[in-house]
């Protein structure tokens, strides 16, 4: 079978880097030629590695994003660790196809759409930092909702989660914006978790131990 693809990619890049990841990426750089200067090679070559870590940890690389109907794509690049129906809280007034994602430091940490829709509302959740692959990460963490009006009036949420090592989730988005499917909303830095709340009556197309890549890789099926 033949899938409809479209590339998100604008033009050529050699190696497309997040917009947040530049200061990280310039301070260390700076801080290893000013070592290097004072003589302080092994130091110095201590931040460029640094430097070249924190560049791959920002990477934003171009994705083929599926176009048939009915199709919704992940959000996150990582490790499928929860599928289940589950009510997410003050969020929705009924259970949802729940799919948790585990994204390591190794992983890209740019958001994306499910799929095609209006922004309806955006919440933020002050909380605490705990490791991103425990249950109690879902409820206890610092973590931020974005709500998604989809076709027939449907309603999807992405839950940004902070982790252990991430202090900072970035949302790019506000209430009214229109985003397509795969169109980057934000990132998390350093490790974190993303839950996406799905339609109930969705077709998960994955399942628990899954690796998945955000806005090419299918989760589910709208039925």
């Amino acid at each position: 079978m033949i899938h409809s693809c479209r590339s998100t990619a604008p033009g050529q890049r050699g190696f497309p880097i997040a917009r947040e990841g530049y200061p990280f990426i310039l301070g260390s750089a700076l801080v290893a030629v000013i070592v290097a200067v004072l003589g302080l090679y092994t130091l110095a070559l201590f931040f460029l590695a640094v430097t070249s870590f924190v560049s791959f940890f920002f990477r934003d690389p171009e994705r083929v994003v599926p176009e048939q109907p009915g199709v919704l794509v992940s959000p996150a690049d990582g490790k499928v660790i929860e599928v289940r129906l589950s009510r997410p809280d003050d969020l929705a007034d009924e259970k949802m196809l729940k799919i948790s994602i585990f994204m390591s430091v190794f992983n890209v940490h740019v958001n994306r759409m499910p799929e095609r829709g209006r922004i309806t509302n955006v919440t933020y959740y002050p909380g605490k930092f705990f490791s991103a692959n425990l249950d109690k990460a879902s409820k206890n963490n610092e973590r931020n909702a974005v709500s998604l009006e989809i076709s027939g009036g449907r309603k999807l949420l992405v839950v940004q989660i902070a982790g252990l090592i991430a202090r900072r989730i970035v949302c790019r988005v506000r209430e009214g914006d229109h985003l397509g499917r795969g169109e980057r909303f934000g990132l998390i830095r350093f490790g974190s978790r993303l839950e996406v709340y799905l339609p109930q009556e969705t077709v998960p197309a994955v399942s628990i131990g899954d690796k998945v890549l955000a806005g090419s890789s299918v989760l589910g099926h709208l039925s």
